[in-house]
């Protein structure tokens, strides 16, 4: 399986960095991981609802831009399904086994996601009603793949 995460904003933090770095090496023995960042864009921090829009739209340009065709996609967001664990790897085998082996998950900046990349995306996932920096998301969202591949494979994991 292939699978591509597309985020905002460059990721600066050491200890994120070498989080998901040690997950990706990891997947390594599962699945190719792509690592894709698209630039954020500069915004002063008081917007108005279209100045919001307007930085929305224009990261989720940059972000369509790295979606190919046939790629599933699965876009982050509060709105999306919450899923366990368990259902998380049993909806990537499903794809796996029927569907496609591209498979790009996408992470919104600050703002969120626009709504042309939510139209785009196959589904949408939920972590929670909290909002998370986005930075943390990608460290996150690393581990849960890593944790469903261990499920897939019958392998333990630390619960």
């Amino acid at each position: 399986m292939n699978i591509t995460i597309i985020s905002v904003g460059k990721l600066k933090e050491k200890y994120l960095k070498m989080g998901i770095e040690e997950y990706v090496k990891r997947l390594g023995a599962y699945a190719k991981i792509d690592l894709v960042e698209v630039p954020d864009e500069k915004a002063p921090e008081a917007l108005s609802d279209s100045e919001m829009d307007i930085v929305k739209r224009k990261e989720g340009e940059r972000i369509l831009s790295k979606v190919n065709d046939g790629m599933h996609v699965i876009a982050l967001a509060i709105d999306g399904k919450m899923k366990s664990s368990e259902e998380m790897a049993s909806g990537l085998e499903s794809l796996m086994t029927y569907g496609t082996s591209k498979v790009a998950f996408v992470i919104g900046g600050s703002l969120g996601l626009h709504d042309d990349v939510l139209r785009r995306a196959d589904e949408k996932l939920s972590f929670g009603k909290m909002t998370l920096p986005h930075q943390l998301m990608k460290l996150v969202l690393v581990e849960q793949i890593y944790r469903s591949f261990r499920i897939m494979k019958g392998e333990p994991y630390h619960k």
